[in-house]
């Protein structure tokens, strides 16, 4: 891309971008176009085991810079992790069943959220471990639950066929989502915070309206219980997969189906964009993934080589590698232009169910049960 024309395009758009600025803003264009051109031929090592509960793993995350990490268990308990070191930094107690689904308020990470199978969702201090609030409201377990990017709400959504928003500055429920005739299993916010969407398995996808919780779009079209559902990073787009075998792209703004990503055997298990939006990547139970251009809707390449279903798929930041997590016990880093196998990261004496980078993309986090 020619810099200089980039950074007049920019202050076009961007009225709070002054002539001032527009040395500063092709200096950083320049910087980012130095950091995708750097060769990428790390190679990870394994840094530290963590027999980090009695019970099984339910689900890991990283807060932002990768400083520090999160464990769900059916313990009942989410721990919190010093990265560096390995240690356990503190231990969020006080659900009384499963803690299931997990999260920072990422990119500030100075909060936490747990979403429990005894229908409640908690809100701690990263710092401290306290918790600020317990959001009751639910009939039935909680499952997934995100963050909005604004750190305004979290989003939490249950096997009652329900999702809701809580303001985490108030602790107090600001919306019911209803619509779905089945459970709700994945929920994601867009970038801006303005759109809500959520898969069930009653096969559709719906988009809301954050502010108001009107139901915006049912995305119709799946044959099979949806497993995840994502907006690309400008919300332009919705990608979707589903038990049906199939990832569907959908127009975020109109709810119009745009393509069927086929070619997978078996259910798709997760899908993700890449950071700029331009590829999908979809894992499935045939033990194969697939990356497509969101453009051209073709497959560009396919990842084999897994002996298991793979559960788990995202990118580095970067976007130029992809991390897949498998029941055959093994990590594996692939070339996401390419689908070579670069690595494959063994240790794990079960099978691994997640799989994350951090924001720089030097460190990987793996969880099995």
């Amino acid at each position: 891309t020619d810099v200089m024309a980039l950074a007049e395009e920019i202050q076009k758009e961007e009225p709070l971008i002054t002539a001032s600025c527009k040395e500063q803003i092709i200096y950083l264009l320049r910087r980012l176009q130095e950091k995708l051109g750097e060769e990428d031929d790390r190679k990870f090592y394994l840094f530290k085991v963590l027999r980090a509960h009695v019970l099984p793993l339910t689900n890991v995350a990283f807060n932002k810079s990768g400083s520090r990490f999160i464990t769900g268990s059916y313990d009942r308990t989410c721990k919190v992790w010093d990265t560096a070191s390995g240690e356990e930094l503190r231990t969020l107690e006080g659900h009384r069943n499963v803690v299931y689904a997990i999260a920072f308020n990422n990119p500030y990470g100075d909060k936490i959220a747990t979403g429990s199978f005894d229908k409640t969702c908690k809100l701690w201090s990263t710092e401290t471990g306290k918790c600020y609030y317990t959001f009751r409201g639910h009939t039935a377990e909680i499952v997934c639950l995100s963050f909005n990017l604004q750190s305004t709400l979290v989003a939490t959504g249950s096997m009652d066929t329900t999702a809701k928003l809580w303001d985490i500055v108030k602790g107090e429920e600001t919306v019911t989502l209803r619509g779905h005739s089945a459970e709700i299993i994945t929920l994601s916010f867009n970038t801006t915070g303005d759109r809500i969407i959520t898969g069930s398995f009653d096969h559709t996808v719906a988009v809301w309206d954050v502010g108001t919780g009107r139901k915006l779009h049912t995305l119709i079209g799946h044959r099979g219980e949806i497993s995840s559902a994502q907006f690309n990073w400008d919300c332009s787009l919705i990608a979707t997969g589903s038990m049906d075998k199939t990832c569907m792209l959908w127009n975020a703004k109109t709810g119009t189906h745009i393509a069927t990503l086929t070619g997978h055997s078996d259910e798709i298990l997760d899908v993700c964009f890449d950071y700029a939006g331009q590829r999908i990547a979809t894992a499935s139970a045939d033990g194969s993934g697939r990356v497509y251009n969101a453009e051209t809707k073709k497959c560009i390449a396919k990842i084999e080589g897994h002996a298991g279903e793979i559960s788990k798929i995202c990118f580095n930041p970067k976007g130029n590698r992809i991390l897949t997590a498998s029941s055959d016990k093994t990590v594996r880093l692939w070339d996401a232009a390419t689908g070579d196998c670069i690595q494959i990261l063994e240790g794990h004496n079960d099978e691994i169910f997640s799989c994350a980078f951090n924001y720089k993309g030097n460190i990987i986090i793996t969880g099995n049960q």
